[in-house]
């Protein structure tokens, strides 16, 4: 049989594989339900402590209201915020011996990663669902329309699954569950380090174009614009072609840590 013949199938036995992989992690949520709605609430325990308690102390440049300069920003941070969950549940997974059982099973060798990404997917849809809802609550709301808005929403799943990819591999290269730790001290510094809380014209200069080249900056950016929500302009190429780099810098990562992930998946025995 010709290697034409065989990709088809190939193809069909690793989603099939993929698709029951992530519907066992759909399952666990299903029998943890307390860790699943902690996950979806800490959202919105986000939106209110930024949105009431530092909202009233902080002004927008140009003008507008905080709350929908800051609702965007936060819908970014969530989704860089996620990368802790997919790490831990991958090198839990491999630490405990699961991924190895998987390896030895008749299955695509792509599945276990793959699973896990559309699984992260799913479950970040519908955090970001939540916050929506939190966020037209508490006053914010799209005025570009529902396909700009529909747009910016792709954007930010689109930001979530390069991240994902990124988590899954440092869990397979890492291989320790309490490594996130180490995960952390480097997602958070990142994530304040952006646009997301306060425009970078109000920091100084170097930190400023730091924060202008952020990949988490150029979705938020790119969400205030297709959200029409206020933003920051500026007259950088960073802050002029916010849409683009919001879709260039997750394909690049995706493209370096998709690849990455799979292999290091197929080595771990090595």
């Amino acid at each position: 049989m010709s290697n034409l013949t065989l990709a088809p199938a190939r193809l069909r036995w690793a989603v099939t594989d993929s698709a029951v992989l992530t519907g066992r992690a759909l399952r666990h949520w299903a029998r943890q339900p307390g860790q699943l709605i902690v996950g979806l609430l800490f959202p919105v325990l986000l939106v209110l402590m930024f949105g009431y308690l530092f909202g009233g102390a902080m002004s927008v440049p140009g003008g507008g209201d905080y709350r929908e300069f800051l609702l965007p920003g936060l819908f970014a941070m969530t989704m860089a915020f996620g990368i802790e969950a997919t790490y831990a549940a991958v090198a839990t997974d491999t630490a405990r011996g699961v991924t190895d059982r998987f390896r030895s099973l008749p299955m695509a060798p792509s599945a276990v990663v793959t699973g896990r990404a559309a699984a992260d997917v799913l479950h970040s849809a519908a955090g970001l669902a939540v916050m929506l809802g939190c966020g037209w609550l508490v006053g914010w709301q799209w005025r570009n329309g529902l396909l700009p808005a529909l747009a910016a929403i792709g954007l930010l799943l689109l930001l979530r699954v390069a991240l994902i990819w990124a988590g899954i591999y440092l869990a397979l290269l890492l291989r320790r569950p309490e490594s996130v730790v180490a995960l952390q001290i480097l997602v958070w510094p990142v994530g304040f380090t952006s646009n997301a809380y306060v425009p970078p014209e109000t920091m100084p200069g170097w930190l400023a174009a730091l924060a202008e080249w952020n990949p988490l900056s150029a979705t938020v950016a790119a969400c205030r614009e297709l959200f029409g929500n206020p933003g920051w302009g500026g007259d950088s190429f960073a802050a002029q072609h916010a849409v683009v780099l919001a879709v260039a810098w997750p394909v690049l990562l995706i493209a370096v840590f998709l690849p990455l992930s799979v292999r290091r998946y197929r080595r771990l025995s090595r």
